[in-house]
């Protein structure tokens, strides 16, 4: 049965989630709510430039339909990922909508325009400056002996810090070199943490 029906304009959603960090319901639930007829989804990094779940609502979305994501990172890998995709939308007649920043970006709002703009330069701000900080940070303690040759055990802020950045679409490579670890090593205390946040639910 196609739910698409000639003359309707569709609000579509988009959900993604880093592989093996959390699950979509949060997501789904406010894209559903919100009056989302279909959701995609992802479960990858949004540093992969082939998202298959993504490609697919770009292609099912008609003239007139509206894309909606939870919250911009959920869409793009950075900035200029952001403006393509939305500009390929806008385009075909199609707009976007992020739930948490309450945004509608179309061809006809040069306000909806400029708050996108805003709005994606200060997700990428915000990215950089906590590596930035917690590069220097490592660097600090490093200074005052607290670390050896092998890097200390990583502890619980440095646990969400890393969590959020993969979640905004950080490689786990470039994370990796940020605390001086290996990628397995990021993935193990990744993978205890989230059986412990499944073992208090």
């Amino acid at each position: 049965m196609d739910i698409q029906k000639e003359g309707d304009f569709l609000k579509i959603g988009y959900a993604r989630v880093s592989t093996g960090l959390q699950n979509l319901d949060l997501q789904e639930d406010s894209l559903e709510k919100f009056g989302c007829e279909k959701v995609f989804t992802d479960h990858m990094s949004g540093a992969k430039s082939n998202r298959p779940g993504l490609e697919t609502a770009i292609e099912f979305v008609r003239s007139g339909d509206t894309l909606v994501v939870w919250r911009l990172d959920r869409l793009g890998r950075n900035m200029e990922d952001l403006i393509t995709i939305v500009n390929r939308l806008n385009n075909r007649g199609v707009s976007f909508h992020s739930l948490q920043e309450n945004i509608t970006m179309d061809k006809s709002s040069s306000t909806g325009q400029l708050m996108f703009h805003l709005f994606a330069a200060f997700a990428e701000f915000e990215r950089n400056l906590i590596l930035e900080r917690s590069a220097a940070g490592r660097a600090a303690a490093r200074a005052r002996g607290r670390f050896g040759g092998r890097p200390e055990k990583l502890n619980k802020s440095d646990l969400e810090l890393m969590k959020m950045l993969i979640d905004n679409g950080t490689p786990i490579k470039t994370i990796a070199e940020r605390w001086n670890v290996s990628r397995t090593t990021i993935y193990r205390y990744l993978n205890k943490l989230e059986e412990k946040n499944t073992e208090r639910v």
